[in-house]
């Protein structure tokens, strides 16, 4: 749930007011991209430091936990909504970065369109250049057929001997007429 810039001031002292105001809307889209991530580290930093704390207090609570020194003060509860302050500034930078990453893609999707239809452009509309070039011509592709070619009157000459054969074997035996 969002909570009112009023109530998340009162919870900051000085120095954190400054970089909790730096992430609200206007001042935030107007940072640049190396700026923001370095605020999201600062406020990593404040969050961890207050989660720390709130975990410290509630075992000092239960007395798990000797006491702190006299620097830190309030309860657990105070500790965790100053944690959820610096959580939810986290996520509007978090989400301004989003932003910007998608715009940067966005754009450089659009170059690379770009680009692309430069050179589809220049490829259709070019032709090959037809300069006469020397070399050797058409490659040669090894024929499949025979080399050697049989003369007309040799082709059937086995089946012609074989039926030859037969015919004198069948005469011998009697079987001929």
């Amino acid at each position: 749930m969002s909570v009112p810039c009023k109530s998340e001031l009162s919870l900051l002292n000085h120095d954190e007011r400054e970089v909790i105001l730096s992430t609200h809307h206007p001042v935030v889209g107007e940072m640049e991209r190396d700026g923001l991530e370095s605020l999201r580290a600062r406020l990593r930093d404040l969050r961890d430091r207050e989660r720390t704390l709130s975990r410290h207090r509630r075992r000092e609570t239960k007395g798990t936990a000797d006491p702190r020194g006299k620097s830190f003060s309030g309860t657990a509860e105070h500790a965790n909504r100053r944690q959820s302050v610096f959580a939810a500034a986290i996520k509007r930078v978090k989400n301004e970065l989003r932003r910007i990453r998608k715009f940067e893609a966005r754009r450089e999707l659009g170059e690379a369109a770009r680009r692309a239809l430069a050179l589809r452009r220049a490829r259709q509309f070019s032709r090959p250049q037809t300069t006469p070039t020397s070399h050797d011509g058409m490659r040669l592709i090894p024929s499949r057929r025979r080399l050697k070619k049989l003369p007309p009157e040799k082709i059937g000459r086995v089946s012609q001997a074989n039926k030859r054969a037969q015919a004198r074997r069948d005469a011998k035996r009697g079987r001929g007429n």
